[in-house]
């Protein structure tokens, strides 16, 4: 068990199937990657399917293939189901309690708290989805100079301003001054996101300025531990923003799952010792949340393609984690994330092909990395790392 490289690979919303206390969220029978496989007549996962992908979702008409990998599904402990807790408890920090949430806009003291900082007045303050809301209210916008603030079914606090009206760098000190000065204690949300855009009434776009200010874990994760131990931590994307660059020791940019793809292949090539993590936003933020199957059906085959390469390139004493941090089913009502089971696919050139079941925590993908680049363990989670190079037979 000579592990050296440890690639995490999110699949933002890909959950695979409802948790037993998914009622409590409304979203019984949920079931991303399960429920558009029966929307489409055919899916074409090959290399998702030989990690063990089917063995813990059923994916009609898919063509058998031996499986080499290791496979699994995992339940969240954290009373959530939003990036920043799903995120958190797959590096080993279980929620005790979930992030506020304001389904029906933020309290007037909070708002008017914001407005005197910044000096200006706001719009909107609902939940609501990022592009209807700059078609609402962007023109109006436009004419005021006042930012647009909204939240979702996530604990966030969104401002969204275009990039003519207010410069990015003023929108993102607006977000930090929410983020240290407004939403604090009790009203701590998980994340302070700017959203800034563009373009002209009818055809306004989100542009890749986007940036999201998070809390600080409040317990070291897997990331601080390894870095403690003088491993290198890379982070793609938006990872840098959901730890707040805890234990992160170099950040890759990157805004969609193409970029992103880019620079896990450079990743792949690259000489470093230690956790490089990488998540898809695309599944989640382009289909998931617009209740389009067929898009999030096409990207993820756009993954796997890209992962035949991916397995290609794994080194000895490399280890590949595939995962989600919750589920956003684009076939259910609603447009929100879904409280599901995530899919746990694990594979390196030495490991065997293996059943790991369902675990009781996301915090144990931590605990194995944990063991396996023999740092000190996170609170949660429990390893699997013995299993993986146990020898088994799959069918």
């Amino acid at each position: 068990m000579d592990i050296k490289r440890v690639f995490i690979i999110v699949l933002d919303g890909a959950g695979v199937g409802a948790l037993p206390d998914a009622g409590i969220f409304g979203d019984s029978g949920s079931n991303t990657l399960g429920n558009i496989a029966l929307q489409r007549k055919t899916w074409f996962l090959p290399n998702l399917i030989s990690l063990g992908l089917g063995k813990i979702v059923s994916l009609p008409r898919q063509k058998e293939v031996k499986v080499f990998g290791a496979f699994g599904k995992m339940k969240a402990l954290s009373p959530g189901k939003d990036t920043t807790s799903g995120h958190w408890e797959l590096a080993g920090l279980v929620l005790k309690k979930p992030f506020p949430l304001y389904p029906g806009g933020f309290p007037q003291e909070l708002i008017s708290a914001f407005e005197e900082k910044i000096g200006r007045r706001v719009l909107g303050n609902k939940a609501a989805s990022g592009t209807e809301i700059i078609v609402q209210l962007g023109e109006e916008h436009m004419h005021s100079g006042f930012p647009i603030v909204y939240t979702s079914a996530d604990s966030v606090f969104q401002v969204a301003a275009h990039e003519d009206v207010v410069e990015r760098e003023m929108l993102y000190e607006w977000c930090c001054i929410a983020r240290k000065e407004v939403f604090i204690k009790e009203h701590a949300v998980g994340r302070v996101i700017a959203r800034p855009f563009r373009g002209e009434p009818g055809s306004f776009q989100r542009t890749e300025g986007r940036r999201d200010f998070s809390l600080k874990p409040p317990e070291k994760t897997i990331l601080d531990l390894a870095r403690e131990r003088d491993y290198q931590v890379w982070a793609a994307g938006k990872v840098k923003d959901i730890f707040a660059g805890c234990g992160i020791t170099r950040h890759l940019p990157a805004s969609g799952n193409r970029e992103i793809m880019e620079v896990i292949q450079y990743a792949l090539a690259a000489k470093f010792h230690g956790i490089f993590w990488a998540t898809l936003v695309d599944f989640d933020m382009l289909y998931g949340h617009r209740n389009d199957f067929e898009g999030f059906a096409k990207s993820l085959e756009e993954f796997d393609k890209f992962l035949e390469n991916m397995i290609t390139a794994l080194q000895e004493g490399d280890l590949l984690f595939i995962t989600a941090d919750h589920g956003c089913d684009p076939t259910f009502p609603g447009t929100d994330h879904t409280r599901e089971f995530v899919p746990l696919l694990v594979y390196g050139p030495k490991t065997e092909a293996v059943d790991l079941g369902t675990r009781h925590t996301f915090a144990d993908v931590a605990a194995t990395v944990a063991e396996l680049l023999q740092c000190t363990a996170p609170h949660a989670g429990k390893s699997f790392a013995t299993e993986l190079f146990e020898r088994s037979v799959v069918s």
